[in-house]
């Protein structure tokens, strides 16, 4: 990888299915060395996540671990475990996602681990959290989304509660994680110790209900299901088209009066129900239908190419294959080559920020299950003999 702002870090990575590999997957964009200790024979679950796949390999693993390098160690023998110990006190980060009290029972709790590595940046990801009675419970992304109310203000008024599509829970508290590490790596720099680092499902889950609860506590009125559209301002939500489906975007009342003079009804932002954002949101269902009775008699390209001339927010409804065609995306940057044994044209999702004007494309493909054990080892000082005997052994594989 070219050198980038985490370059020389060494992450020891613990962690299987979304929310921790996508966490150790930006800190390998970013450049640390990511090492992924998975069970031998087996590894991550996410290895078995298939079909879709993508030249054998699940495409689920293919999208979380690239830029790693994969170690297979035996945690539930004291030789495994005693590795582990032994790379982690050379290491920067360590980070797992196993229930809470686990590594501790294991040995390789954060005060197993910084007392022999005080500089250790320890990070544990959990679903309920470290304290408090379901600390001990499993939890997956749509199983949070349902405890944290995120389902409930989701989907259509009328309809049963709607999870929503992308695995957000997983995805963010990935990154609040990461971004843990990142104020550990900082605050290690002022002061020259380690940090503990929590994250888990629930709090990812509570945090993007932020707007909800402050409306709930504000009210006292449970928030509703919208479907596209959202409580607080009008309009902004899906509108039908000839065609197809555009969402129209007004956030403030200038912005409204742009969405009129685009769809050909200047006087529309004069009507005295619609002349301030407050008097749309109480009159939502009237201003809806006078702006659906414009928007369908005209293709989709139409009202986008009128309301971007007039300066108006809207976008056109686009799948997935749509996105990725799209001008603006392939000029982003955002979809980057990244080609893997069978499949030279893969392409994946990159790190969505730029440093200086850059975005590392400097990416590697997800390892084979491990494939770099026995060089790990040797860099950690372990002879070709004592390697051999390990896996003679099953304790690595």
């Amino acid at each position: 990888m070219i050198e980038t702002v985490l370059s020389g870090l060494r992450v020891i990575d613990l962690t299987q299915n979304v929310a921790g590999p996508f966490c150790t997957q930006v800190l390998g964009d970013f450049g640390a060395e990511v090492i992924k200790v998975e069970r031998p024979g087996r590894g991550d679950d996410t290895r078995d996540w298939r079909p879709p796949e993508i030249a054998g390999q699940s495409s689920t693993f293919v999208a979380l671990n690239r830029n790693k390098r994969s170690v297979c160690i035996d945690l539930d023998k004291p030789e495994g475990v005693a590795l582990l110990r032994q790379l982690a006190a050379s290491a920067d980060v360590f980070i797992h996602s196993m229930k809470p009290g686990s590594a501790e029972a294991r040995g390789f709790g954060a005060d197993d681990l910084k007392a022999v590595n005080a500089r250790l940046i320890y990070c544990a990801i959990s679903a309920f959290g470290q304290t408090g009675p379901l600390k001990n419970l499993p939890g997956y992304d749509p199983l949070m989304q349902a405890f944290a109310g995120v389902m409930s203000v989701t989907g259509s008024e009328g309809d049963d509660p709607v999870r929503v599509g992308v695995s957000l829970i997983d995805i963010g508290t990935g990154m609040w994680a990461a971004l843990g590490i990142f104020a550990g790596v900082v605050e290690r720099a002022r002061s020259g110790r380690g940090s503990v680092i929590e994250a888990s499902l629930l709090d990812t889950g509570i945090n993007w209900m932020t707007v909800f609860v402050a409306s709930y506590l504000a009210t006292g009125k449970l928030p509703r299901k919208m479907g596209s559209a959202m409580a607080m301002t009008a309009p902004y939500e899906l509108f039908h088209a000839a065609d197809g489906q555009v969402f129209i975007a007004a956030g403030n009342d200038g912005l409204f009066r742009r969405i009129c003079q685009g769809l050909g009804q200047p006087g529309l932002a004069d009507d005295p129900r619609f002349a301030t954002n407050p008097q749309r949101v109480a009159n939502r269902e009237v201003l809806r239908a006078a702006i659906t009775a414009l928007t369908q008699a005209l293709p989709t390209a139409e009202i986008i190419d009128r309301l971007r001339r007039a300066g108006a927010p809207c976008s056109e409804m686009h799948d997935v294959a749509q996105m990725l065609k799209n001008d603006q995306v392939e000029a982003s940057g955002m979809i980057a080559g990244m080609p893997i044994e069978n499949a030279p044209d893969h392409k994946v999702v990159a790190l969505p920020l730029r440093i200086n004007g850059r975005r590392d494309h400097a990416l590697n493909p997800p390892p084979g299950l491990g494939a770099d054990t026995a060089q790990v080892l040797a860099d950690a000082g372990l002879t070709s003999d004592r390697i051999a005997e390990l896996r003679a052994g099953g304790i690595i594989g």
